[in-house]
């Protein structure tokens, strides 16, 4: 098997990501099929961390646009994260796979509390870590809890693995089939073309501490170990 380019990543998988053919919820043959690749990740040596989305569960801003408090919208949102961060946990166990779930927000009885430190020994120890909750703060997207995720663990690289989105493209390919996709491109055109496929506020700090971000496919075949060995899927974004 190739080796793998970087020694410890954070990968970031949208809760879409997870539903598979569903129009909610979670789709287990969809963990499944992760788990597995990601059991390659960590036998190629690769020291692994986690954010998952909960947007195949619950969205706290369409709660707030239907009227509801947008703070507590937003903390439901993170606990969406939750069920998704241990049923990831629950599928990675299952191929073997050690894992840890830490919480942003106290939810003792289930997970862990973030602690960097616990978080960081457990990379070390070949545990793969998952964070949940977000940052525990409303207003906050789980793409930015994910940049300031993968500073805190020292990441190499952000893994942003989207669902149906093959890279940063210059228009909407859904809407203008010329449309054309960056191999590379730097964070500061990314934001001055305001190309959303992340958000600008994890782009602003990945640019601030140099940190590249490569945005995928996650349902390509074998995304992830090719995102890890430094092969040329998705775009890339850095100085």
């Amino acid at each position: 098997m190739k080796k793998a380019r970087y020694k410890r990543v954070l990968l970031k998988i949208s809760g879409a990501a997870l539903t598979g053919d569903k129009q909610y919820g979670i789709d287990f043959a969809v963990t499944s099929g992760l788990a597995h690749q990601i059991k390659k990740v960590i036998d190629m040596g690769v020291e692994l961390g986690i954010v998952v989305g909960g947007g195949n569960i619950w969205r706290g801003s369409t709660a707030a646009e239907m009227g509801m408090e947008r703070t507590t919208a937003d903390y439901a949102g993170m606990l969406a994260t939750l069920l998704n961060a241990l049923a990831l946990q629950d599928t990675l166990e299952q191929v073997g796979v050690p894992t840890r779930v830490q919480s942003a927000l106290h939810v003792e009885s289930v997970c862990e509390p973030f602690i960097r430190r616990r978080a960081i020994r457990h990379l070390e120890k070949g545990r793969v870590v998952i964070f949940a909750c977000g940052s525990g703060n409303p207003y906050v997207t789980t793409d930015t809890a994910a940049a300031l995720r993968a500073f805190e663990i020292g990441a190499e690289v952000l893994l942003m693995a989207k669902h149906g989105i093959d890279g940063i493209y210059d228009a909407d390919p859904k809407k203008n089939p010329k449309a054309k996709r960056f191999n590379i491109i730097s964070y500061d055109k990314a934001l001055k073309l305001h190309l959303r496929a992340t958000d600008a506020t994890a782009m602003s700090l990945c640019m601030e501490q140099n940190l590249p971000i490569l945005v995928f496919d996650i349902a390509a075949p074998q995304s992830i170990v090719h995102a890890v060995q430094g092969d040329i899927i998705g775009t890339i974004v850095k100085s």
